[in-house]
């Protein structure tokens, strides 16, 4: 239930958040493009859902074991702990065992990802001569494919190249002369070396777009035009997005053949997380933020800044400040921002600082909260960033800092 007349500013000792007064409304969030430089602040108050209406509990049609993929798969399967497939698992799967162009609007965290490697590995593993390409708007998604492939195909002797920005790419290129089963990589990094002659896109026979909406939102709406033209007009096509949006009609009309839709019901905003607003008034941003991280029940925090140069200055003043925390942006290189997310993971930092880089595609257990130190560009980013916490059927807190 959403909270309009409250606002917030320093917090006290109990942990709590004192009123600072009712929110204005002389400010909203513009019309066409969503944008969050100006807002009302009372949108970003909402309490979790403690007793949510009751849907109807999805039943499943099918059990991993169920599924005519092979022994070691299976095995695989059960030793990543899966159990009962998810839904998007359940009704996607036996499409593209079937080999066919797939549509599945999931957003992280639906299991999409095991939804199109598990049916993918089994094709390949049956028919050695095929090739997978898997495109991703970001390496941080890209990297969690491919780690996701590694445990899939345990003994099953299928190899795989990791092809992104930020990393060595004469080793990128070296993986690729031992003719890989599936190639995963982002799509600046794919195009440059297919341009050099080390990848060559007609070669690949099934093709996943993983994310599209947030690859046409980064700008790489070109690139994908540019892969598909150059792939076998006879392929296995799959695409995957959280969303789709009349923009992408084009790329779905070039890019797949009598298509099966696939949608699982997805949330504008987690209902298991609470939202609230810290009004500054004029105080130290650091400071506020100094004063929520001492408390006990911040143990895992994820910080979103606007600027790469910002948080920066900010991971220096907090480090300085004795607390354990790195930072992830597009000027931290492959090595740095791998090391800082598997730190954060590990609970060996307690906050991680992240342009909107981090937003989406990254699985990170156990979020305690999410910040916004600056407020992000649009209500979708917002969505996307406060989606980092309250997962898993467990209820997080997400504050953004309003001046």
């Amino acid at each position: 239930m959403y909270r309009s007349r409250r606002s917030f500013s320093n917090s006290n000792g109990n942990g709590n958040y004192r009123g600072g007064g009712n929110s204005r409304r002389s400010s909203r969030f513009s019309g066409g493009k969503g944008r969050m430089g100006s807002f009302d602040p009372s949108m970003l108050i909402k309490k979790a859902v403690t007793n949510p209406i009751i849907k109807p509990t999805y039943v499943t049609k099918n059990k991993f074991v169920d599924f005519a993929i092979g022994e070691q798969l299976k095995q695989n399967i059960v030793d990543r702990g899966y159990d009962d497939p998810t839904p998007i698992q359940d009704q996607i799967i036996p499409h593209i065992l079937e080999g066919r162009d797939v549509v599945g609007l999931a957003n992280t965290g639906t299991g999409k990802t095991a939804a199109f490697l598990i049916p993918l590995i089994n094709n390949i593993y049956q028919r050695k001569s095929e090739k997978v390409l898997i495109m991703a708007p970001t390496r941080e998604l890209a990297v969690q494919i491919e780690s996701e492939l590694r445990l899939f195909t345990k003994s099953m002797r299928i190899n795989s190249s990791l092809c992104i920005g930020g990393a060595s790419i004469n080793r990128q290129i070296d993986s690729l002369r031992r003719k890989p089963e599936f190639v995963i990589g982002t799509p600046g990094r794919l195009i440059d070396l297919e341009k050099r002659k080390f990848l060559n896109f007609s070669s690949f026979s099934t093709i996943v777009l993983d994310e599209v909406d947030r690859m046409f939102d980064m700008g790489f709406i070109h690139d994908m035009k540019y892969v598909i033209a150059k792939l076998p007009q006879k392929r296995h096509s799959l695409f995957f997005s959280a969303t789709l949006p009349h923009k992408l009609n084009s790329v779905v009309d070039s890019f797949l053949t009598n298509p099966v839709k696939i949608q699982v019901e997805t949330q504008k905003a987690a209902t298991n997380v609470s939202q609230d607003i810290i009004k500054i008034n004029g105080q130290s941003k650091v400071e506020l933020l100094h004063s929520l991280l001492v408390k006990e029940d911040f143990s895992k925090v994820l910080v979103f800044g606007r600027t790469k140069h910002g948080l920066d200055k900010l991971d220096k003043t907090l480090y300085k400040r004795g607390f354990r925390v790195a930072t992830i942006h597009g000027n931290k290189s492959q090595g740095q921002r791998q090391r800082a997310l598997r730190e954060f993971n590990k609970n060996s930092i307690q906050i991680l600082l992240a342009t909107d880089i981090a937003s989406r595609g990254l699985d990170i257990d156990d979020v305690t909260h999410v910040i916004n130190y600056d407020l992000p560009q649009t209500r979708e980013d917002y969505i996307h960033r406060i989606g980092r916490t309250g997962r898993a059927n467990k209820t997080g807190i997400a504050l953004s800092f309003v001046e």
